[in-house]
């Protein structure tokens, strides 16, 4: 079996325009890259010696309202091998596809689903991207951040103390001795 490599230097010479950020914190790795190229990075990142992270752990959609790009994208790839983990990030807005992993990993099928039902992130050549966990006439997206609650309008940081004052927050009755 091949020795482990060091993932950021593998990819910055694989891919030297694809990787736009490497982000260290608590003790993971995440590289953000660019939406175009992550098939190509994963690809890579399964089947280079050295590298093998065969498992696709997990996909997590990430809503950053209001900013723009809004939404990103986050695979979590796990190598059994040489057991340790990489996150890679990428940014979409409402309109771009995020191209599918599907063909690498089958299962980013349902994954990819989910996040399209939440978020509405689309990605462009998913054998079958419809809902997965809303009914199919649903409007809107679940987990956007500017999705509306009901009658409740979206509380913001900005605006969370005129909100919180309207919410009917059940009051504790006072203990009584008669018990």
């Amino acid at each position: 079996m091949a020795e482990p490599v060091d993932v950021v230097e593998a990819l910055k010479a694989e891919f030297p325009d694809a990787v736009e950020d490497v982000i260290e914190e608590f003790g993971e790795l995440t590289l953000v890259v660019k939406r175009e190229s992550v098939p190509e990075i994963c690809k890579f990142l399964r089947d280079a010696d050295g590298l093998r992270f065969k498992m696709l752990a997990d996909i997590t959609g990430v809503d950053y309202y209001p900013q723009n790009p809004r939404f990103a994208v986050c695979y979590h790839l796990y190598s059994l091998d040489f057991n340790r983990v990489v996150r890679i990030k990428t940014y979409t807005d409402e309109n771009t596809p995020v191209p599918t992993l599907t063909d690498l990993w089958p299962a980013a099928n349902w994954p990819e689903r989910e996040i399209y039902d939440m978020f509405g992130v689309r990605f462009e050549g998913h054998p079958d991207l419809r809902r997965l966990l809303m009914p199919p006439n649903w409007e809107g997206h679940p987990l956007r951040k500017d999705y509306p609650l009901g009658d409740e309008p979206t509380q913001f940081s900005f605006n969370w103390r005129r909100i919180d004052a309207g919410k009917p927050y059940v009051v504790r009755p006072p203990e009584s001795d008669s018990d």
